[in-house]
C-alpha cells in the first residue's frame, strides 16, 4: 500500500507589484508562511527534499539555471535535493504533484514546493514577449492555424497588447457560445463574482467589487473578453508543505489534509471544435477515480481563470456541471446542479501559485478566523498550485469556510490543452 500522503502547510505573499522583493525574496515569503502554517515543530531543518517552481524568472531575470537551490541556500537549507521545475500554467502544480509522489513512494518524509514569480520589471515589452516563448517557436505559425481552428482570430489592431494566449482564450469561449448559447453575460458573471469574492482578500492584487455590467462595459480585449475577465500580470508567491504520517509526527501538524490524488497530463491531437476529449476531462476522470470520489461529492472546487471564460469550461470539464451549462450555473451564483446556493465558484486564493482544480469530500467545517499577517489554514485551498506566467486571476478569494482536521483533497492539473 502506498504512503499516505498530507498536506501539512500553506504560505503565500499578498500579490501586486513589488518593486523592492526578487523572485527569492517572495519565494522566502512564502516558505516561510508555509512552514509557520505546519505547527510549532516546523523549520527548515525538517524538510528532505523541495521542489521550485518558476516559470519566468529565467527569461525576465537571467536567473536561468540553479534558481531553487539560489534562493533556499539563502534561507538556510543545505544538502537536501532542490530540483527546479518549469511546466509552464502547471508549473507550480508539477512541483505539487512531484513533491506528492516523492513522499508517497516513500523517499521522503516531508517535502516542500514552493511557486515564485516576478513579472513586473523595468521592461513592460520584455514581460509581454515572455509569452511568445510559450509555444513552439520553430513553427509560430501552427499557433495561428490552431487559433483558427478554436473560433477564428479577432481584428485587434485597436485592442492594446496582449498575450496570444488571451485571444486563444477568447476564441474558445466563441466556439463554446457557438456550440451551447453562452452569452457575454455570463461569462462577465464569473469574473464579478471573483472580484466580489477579491474585496474583502488583503492579499489580492487588485480588490475593487464590479458588476456585471461594469464588466461588459470596460475595455475590449479580444472578443468576447474585457480586461477584467482576463488575468493581470503581478508579483508572489505560494508554498505548501506534505508529508507522510511520519512528517506529521515531525512537524507537529495541527490541521492536516490527506491528498487523495494528485493528476498532471499534456495534450493531445484532438478535434478542437469540440470539447469531448479535452484534457482537463481525462485527468479529472482519473483523478476521481483514483481519490474514490465524484463531481457530486465536491463541496468547493478552485479552478483555472487565467480568464473569466476557463471557469465556465473548466466546471464543465469537471463534471460539475453537463456540457454547455457552465454559462447559465455561473449566471445563477451556482456552480453544480446539486449544490443550490452553496457551492461558489471563488478565484484562487493561491494566485501566481493557483490551485489547478481542488474537489475535497464533504468535511466538517468551521468559520476561519484567518486574519491579515497571519499562516492562513485553509489547507484545502493548497491542493494543488501552479507557478504560471499570464495565468493569474483577474481577482482572488479567501473561502469563507474552512476544513478542518483530516479533510481529504483530490487534485487536478493540466498542461497544453
Amino acid at each position: 500500500m502506498s504512503t499516505r500522503v498530507w498536506i501539512a502547510g500553506v504560505g503565500m505573499t499578498t500579490f501586486g507589484i513589488h518593486q523592492d522583493h526578487t523572485n527569492h525574496d517572495l519565494a522566502r515569503w512564502a516558505i516561510r508562511d508555509a512552514l509557520g502554517d505546519c505547527g510549532p515543530a516546523a523549520d527548515k531543518e525538517s524538510i528532505d527534499v523541495a521542489f521550485f517552481a518558476t516559470a519566468t524568472h529565467g527569461f525576465l531575470q537571467g536567473q536561468v539555471m540553479v534558481s531553487g537551490e539560489i534562493a533556499l541556500r539563502e534561507m538556510g537549507f543545505q544538502g537536501i535535493p532542490v530540483h527546479n521545475v518549469e511546466n509552464a500554467c502547471a508549473t507550480g502544480s508539477s512541483a505539487f504533484h512531484l513533491a506528492v509522489t516523492q513522499v508517497r513512494a516513500g523517499e521522503a518524509a516531508v517535502a516542500l514546493a514552493v511557486g515564485a514569480e516576478k513579472m513586473h520589471i523595468d521592461d513592460p515589452e520584455r514581460t509581454m514577449a515572455l509569452f511568445d516563448t510559450a509555444y513552439d517557436v520553430s513553427d509560430p505559425d501552427a499557433l495561428r492555424r490552431t487559433l483558427r481552428e478554436l473560433g477564428g482570430e479577432v481584428d485587434g489592431t485597436d485592442l492594446g497588447r496582449r498575450s496570444i494566449f488571451m485571444d486563444i482564450y477568447a476564441a474558445m469561449a466563441r466556439n463554446h457560445m457557438r456550440l451551447y448559447g453562452t452569452t457575454p453575460r455570463q461569462i462577465a458573471a464569473v469574473a464579478a463574482k471573483n472580484h466580489a469574492h477579491a474585496v474583502d482578500n488583503p492579499r489580492a492584487h487588485y480588490r475593487k467589487a464590479m458588476s456585471v455590467e461594469e464588466v461588459l462595459a470596460a475595455r475590449k480585449l479580444s472578443y468576447p473578453l474585457t480586461v477584467p475577465m482576463c488575468a493581470p500580470v503581478t508579483d508572489g508567491a505560494a508554498a505548501v508543505v506534505v508529508c507522510s504520517d511520519e512528517g506529521l509526527q515531525r512537524l507537529g501538524a495541527e490541521h492536516p489534509v490527506q491528498v487523495l490524488a494528485t493528476v498532471i497530463g499534456t495534450g493531445t491531437d484532438r478535434d478542437t471544435t469540440t470539447f469531448d476529449g479535452h484534457l482537463s476531462q481525462r485527468v479529472a476522470a482519473r483523478a476521481f477515480e483514483r481519490a474514490g470520489i465524484g463531481p457530486q461529492d465536491v463541496d468547493v472546487a478552485e479552478v483555472h481563470d487565467a480568464t473569466a471564460f476557463a471557469e465556465v469550461l473548466q466546471t464543465e470539464m469537471l463534471g460539475l456541471v453537463p456540457p454547455g451549462k457552465g454559462g447559465p450555473a455561473a449566471e445563477r451564483g451556482c456552480a453544480a446542479p446539486w449544490a443550490g446556493d452553496r457551492l461558489m465558484m471563488p478565484a484562487s486564493p493561491w494566485p501566481r501559485m493557483e490551485v489547478a482544480s481542488t474537489a475535497a469530500r464533504r468535511p466538517s467545517r468551521q468559520s476561519s478566523s484567518w486574519q491579515a499577517g497571519e499562516p492562513h489554514r485553509s489547507s484545502w485551498a493548497a491542493a494543488t498550485s501552479r507557478a504560471i506566467g499570464n495565468d493569474q486571476p483577474a481577482a482572488t478569494s479567501w473561502p469563507a469556510t474552512t476544513c478542518t482536521s483530516a479533510s481529504p483533497v483530490t487534485s487536478v492539473s493540466s498542461s497544453v490543452r
